[in-house]
């Protein structure tokens, strides 16, 4: 993110090896192996009244579809703008700054139970605006919707899976080793759905509530956000009479050894503040901050 850096002894291919933390995070990866040790869980609940006026004027003026997942991913990117750490990861056990915002997700082909599912990359920087976020990511879901279109993943899935069982199990555990020591072949590293900075799902699509969706031990994944249906509310004003208000409610899973609970809280306050407020995502951000050598 910003200007690359020359890449040092130690780095990895996908991110920035932190050298000036202080001791006690560098030590959280050798008391918490894995993510599943590291696993921090917590629900937030936001007005969305303003969200969705500025998502129907978006449609109503050049931009078809614009969703809440759009404002999602916009809003991560905003965030991480300012607050880099929530887009490092563990690897090696070693705390990594990651060179770019890749953003992960599931598609199905088609919303039919035997539909298959794939999955996509997508490369985002953190000046990106909504409209950005809107055409890049409408991009990739229409070339997945094109049945005779096969992602990297979906190639690397079939190959794997025409092994044994037995040399499968060992060949994961293979490329276990080599990402542990940044030796896994560039076309996998690219193409793995477990290595990037986020998952978000929007469940609400599919009439679901936000779920705690666990995050993978294999990869470098360190954030989950799920979010659900929209509800309404009836809120009481202080003259009495009750007000409608629409709330939306999402997960979140994060391997807490990227950065501290502090920094954290501080990250997704601003989260929330600018999913109220989601007209500043039309302008770039004033500056991106670097995360710490």
């Amino acid at each position: 993110m910003g200007k690359p850096k020359k890449k040092k002894f130690s780095d990895r291919r996908d991110g920035r090896r932190l050298r000036t933390l202080p001791p006690i995070n560098a030590l959280m990866p050798f008391i918490m192996k894995t993510k599943n040790d590291a696993s921090n869980f917590f629900q937030e609940t936001v007005d969305i009244n303003e969200a969705e006026r500025f998502l129907r004027w978006k449609r109503a003026h050049g931009y078809p579809g614009m969703g809440l997942l759009h404002l999602f991913i916009a809003t991560y990117l905003r965030v991480a703008s300012q607050y880099p750490a929530i887009n490092r990861f563990v690897s090696g056990q070693r705390v990594y700054a990651r060179n770019n915002i890749e953003y992960v997700m599931v598609v199905k082909r088609e919303l039919k139970t035997v539909s298959e599912e794939t999955s996509v990359k997508i490369v985002f920087e953190p000046t990106d605006t909504i409209n950005e976020v809107y055409s890049k990511l409408n991009v990739e879901i229409d070339k997945i919707k094109d049945k005779g279109d096969v992602t990297e993943a979906d190639d690397a899935a079939k190959s794997l899976m025409k092994m044994p069982r037995l040399i499968l199990k060992f060949a994961i555990f293979m490329l276990n080793v080599l990402d542990y020591f940044d030796l896994m072949p560039k076309s996998l590293l690219s193409a793995s759905p477990f290595h990037g900075s986020l998952f978000i799902t929007d469940l609400g699509s599919i009439g679901l509530p936000a779920v705690y969706h666990h995050i993978y031990n294999f990869g470098n994944i360190p954030l989950f956000i799920s979010f659900g249906s929209k509800r309404k509310v009836y809120v009481t004003r202080k003259d009495g009479t009750a007000s409608e208000r629409k709330y939306l409610d999402y997960a979140v899973v994060m391997d807490e050894r990227v950065c501290d609970g502090f920094y954290f809280s501080q990250a997704f306050r601003v989260f929330n503040s600018v999913l109220r407020k989601p007209q500043q995502l039309d302008h770039p951000p004033e500056i991106v901050v670097e995360d710490v050598d």
